[in-house]
């Protein structure tokens, strides 16, 4: 039998010889694709620059506000305060003890929103001085060992632990 130069594997054979072998691409071919490359790379860049600048004036604003705002739930505390001392002011028929009774519940409500706010009175007679906490005003003589807190002239407060007001003292002279 006669092999036949016509079989698949033969013309597969022949079309594959006569189609040239893959070209390299040209130089400005590989430039362009350079090109297109390096467009691309800088626009995700510029996006991701702007998307950085976005966020950074997004958290500006936020700290911004939350500066303006803090104080908004003490100050709305504060307002039923002012309201109870703007009341026992406009009693016409006021007596002391009246004064007195609307002064205690206006100290009360005072003292509720302290509380809330976490604000807490230095009061330090019998404690030994701390520079931190107290302002010694003057020295006496006393019975108290050198450097405790005799009397106190004016509370401190704290506010979450840090010192708002120092409480102004006198102390005791060491003998």
């Amino acid at each position: 039998m006669e092999q036949n130069e016509n079989t698949p594997q033969n013309e597969q054979a022949q079309a594959n010889a006569e189609t040239p072998a893959e070209t390299m691409p040209s130089l400005e071919e590989m430039l362009k694709a350079a090109e297109l490359k390096a467009q691309e790379h800088y626009d995700a860049w510029m996006y991701a620059k702007a998307e950085g600048e976005n966020i950074r004036r997004r958290a500006a604003e936020d700290v911004s506000k939350a500066q303006k705002f803090a104080v908004e739930r003490f100050s709305n505390e504060m307002l039923a305060v002012m309201d109870s001392l703007q009341a026992g002011l406009a009693v016409e028929t006021a007596t002391v003890e009246s004064f007195k009774s609307g002064m205690e519940l206006t100290l009360k409500q005072l003292s509720n929103v302290f509380e809330k706010f976490n604000i807490k009175e230095v009061n330090p007679v019998g404690e030994k001085l701390d520079p931190h906490k107290h302002q010694a005003i003057t020295m006496v003589e006393s019975d108290q060992p050198a450097n405790t807190v005799v009397s106190v002239m004016q509370k401190g407060y704290t506010l979450n632990e840090r010192v708002l007001r120092p409480a102004l003292v006198m102390v005791a002279k060491g003998k």
